[in-house]
């Protein structure tokens, strides 16, 4: 059987937003726009070192929130 690496533990907790809640952001990867709600941080429990952002969007007008990675999002261009 192989061995896997164990990950070590980690606490989540809210992020520092990059721009201010509502902002209209891109994901690059993928295009979708969504106003931005949040950010998860996750950090390795005792030392914090970080391991990863994750923003939180959702589309203009209400719909389904969905996430993707911080250094993904940038500010949305709003005349397309």
């Amino acid at each position: 059987m192989a061995q896997t690496e164990e990950k070590p533990p980690t606490v989540l907790s809210h992020g520092d937003l990059p721009y201010p809640k509502g902002t209209l952001v891109e994901d690059v990867e993928t295009g979708r726009t969504g106003e931005l709600q949040g950010v998860i941080e996750e950090r390795v429990k005792g030392t914090g070192k970080l391991l990863s952002q994750t923003a939180f969007m959702r589309p203009r007008g209400g719909g389904l929130e969905w996430e993707a990675p911080l250094n993904r999002i940038k500010p949305a261009d709003e005349n397309g």
